[in-house]
């Protein structure tokens, strides 16, 4: 692994994740053309996003996704986090210090594997997910804050034997960027303010992204 990462400005601001995939694009210029390539946004918010990088570079693009898993009783605080496929991190340091039992783990994790599938089968019907084996796949978000479901993701990706992983952002503190610079065999992040406090920060336009938008893009051809 590489383990680089590349900064184009220290801050800079997007219309919307459109505009922002399209930034992001040219900083992955080099991928255009390669048949090998294959770009996955995590659902919702980093399909658009990564709609205009494939379209950009003539790729393959399909969903992936990622969901938290949610502390009991507190659901907005997250211990984990499940992706495609079934790969799971955990974050012990919360598990351990609220004292969650391996039930209420299992509980939480059966919970949200079964609304990943519903929104994998919503988002694609009966089509398979894209194979990643032998590829460089190119993961995309519409940002990164803790960078939790980035790694959950980067970590089932790299189970299905890819080339190589570039993670691909427009936004995300330093720190996290060249946390998963050591887990990606690259990681490009256009721009890591140094008042980083939320994705949401950097952008005019920053709705949450709909099942029905998500369908739509998948159903645009990028080639």
């Amino acid at each position: 692994m590489s383990g680089g990462f590349l900064r184009r400005t220290a801050t800079r601001t997007f219309r919307d994740r459109h505009e922002a995939g399209r930034v992001l694009a040219k900083d992955l210029a080099t991928y255009r053309g390669n048949d090998g390539v294959l770009v996955l946004g995590l659902a919702r918010g980093g399909v658009p996003v990564a709609w205009e990088i494939a379209s950009a570079l003539s790729a393959e693009m399909d969903v992936f996704l990622v969901r938290k898993l949610g502390v009991p009783r507190w659901s907005e605080l997250a211990m984990g986090a499940l992706a495609s496929g079934g790969g799971v991190v955990m974050n012990d340091n919360v598990v351990s210090h609220l004292h969650i039992t391996d039930e209420q783990v299992r509980e939480v994790i059966d919970s949200e594997t079964a609304e990943l599938i519903r929104r994998e089968q919503a988002y694609r019907g009966g089509r398979p997910a894209a194979d990643p084996t032998g590829r460089i796949v190119i993961v995309v978000d519409d940002g990164i804050a803790t960078g939790a479901s980035m790694l959950a993701a980067v970590r089932a990706i790299r189970a299905g034997g890819p080339r190589s992983i570039v993670v691909a952002v427009p936004v995300g503190p330093r720190s996290t960027c060249e946390e998963l610079a050591q887990v990606a065999d690259d990681v490009v992040c256009t721009t890591m303010p140094p008042d980083f406090e939320a994705v949401g920060q950097v952008y005019g336009d920053f709705h949450q992204v709909s099942d029905d938008e998500v369908r739509k893009l998948l159903a645009t051809p990028t080639t």
